[in-house]
C-alpha cells in the first residue's frame, strides 16, 4: 500500500494519457519530410520521455546540430497541429485524480504551455495545483524538470511521489531524491526502470489512492 505524499509529481506521455498515436505519427511526418520512412513502432515509442531531439540526433547523424534543431522545431509544429485528436487519457487516471489528496503538479518532457493546454483539453486541469514542463533546461533524466515543482510548492524533496512509466522518470527522481513509483502501462521497459529501484510499483492508477 502507498502511503499518501503531500506532493504528487506526474508525467504525461504514458502516465496519464496514451498519446503515443500523435507523438510518433508527428515523427515520422516529420522524419519524412527529410527522407526517412519505415522506422519501427517500438523504436520511436522507446523516445518516448526522453528529448526527441536524441532520436533525430540518432536518425539523422549526418545532420548538424542546427539541422536537428530545425527538425525538432518542424516536429512540435506538426504535433501541435493534430490537435491531440488521438491521445486518450488512461482508464482510471481521472477518478483516481479526483480521490488522491496532496498537490500535484507535472513533471513533463513537453513545455509548460503545451502541458497546460492539454490538460484543459482533456478536462484534467482543474486536479493540478502547478504545471510543469521542460522549458529550456536539460530534460528527464536530469532532475531539473522535478526540481522546479520542488521549489515553487517549497517542500522537501522527500515530500514527493513522482509518478512515470519509463526509466528516465525514475532515475530523475532518484537524482532529485524524491520518492518514485512506476506504472504498468505506457511505453517504458520494466527492466530498465527497475534499474532505478522504484520505491513503488502500480498495476492500474487506483492504487494510488489509499
Amino acid at each position: 500500500m502507498i502511503p499518501p505524499f503531500p506532493v504528487y509529481l506526474f508525467d504525461v506521455d504514458g502516465t496519464l494519457m496514451n498519446s503515443a498515436a500523435d507523438i510518433t505519427g508527428a515523427v515520422r511526418e516529420a522524419l519524412a519530410q527529410e527522407g526517412v520512412n519505415g522506422l519501427a513502432q517500438s523504436y520511436l515509442e522507446s523516445f518516448i520521455g526522453y528529448h526527441l531531439f536524441d532520436l533525430f540526433e540518432q536518425v539523422l547523424p549526418q545532420y548538424s546540430r542546427a539541422e536537428h534543431e530545425r527538425v525538432l522545431a518542424n516536429y512540435r509544429a506538426i504535433y501541435l497541429g493534430r490537435g491531440h485528436t488521438a491521445t486518450r487519457v488512461y482508464d482510471g487516471i481521472q477518478p483516481m485524480l479526483a480521490a488522491l489528496g496532496g498537490r500535484k503538479s507535472t513533471a513533463t518532457t513537453k513545455g509548460s504551455e503545451t502541458t497546460r493546454n492539454v490538460l484543459t483539453q482533456f478536462d484534467l486541469i482543474q486536479y493540478f495545483d502547478h504545471v510543469q514542463g521542460t522549458d529550456g533546461f536539460p530534460s528527464k533524466p536530469e532532475p531539473d524538470v522535478i526540481l522546479r515543482s520542488i521549489e515553487h510548492f517549497g517542500v522537501r524533496p522527500e515530500d514527493c511521489l513522482l509518478v512515470g512509466d519509463a526509466a528516465p522518470d525514475m532515475e530523475a527522481g532518484r537524482r532529485a531524491g524524491v520518492k518514485t513509483c512506476a506504472v504498468g502501462w505506457g511505453y517504458g521497459d520494466r527492466e530498465a526502470m527497475a534499474r532505478h529501484k522504484p520505491d513503488y510499483w502500480i498495476s492500474e492508477p487506483g492504487e494510488l489512492v489509499g
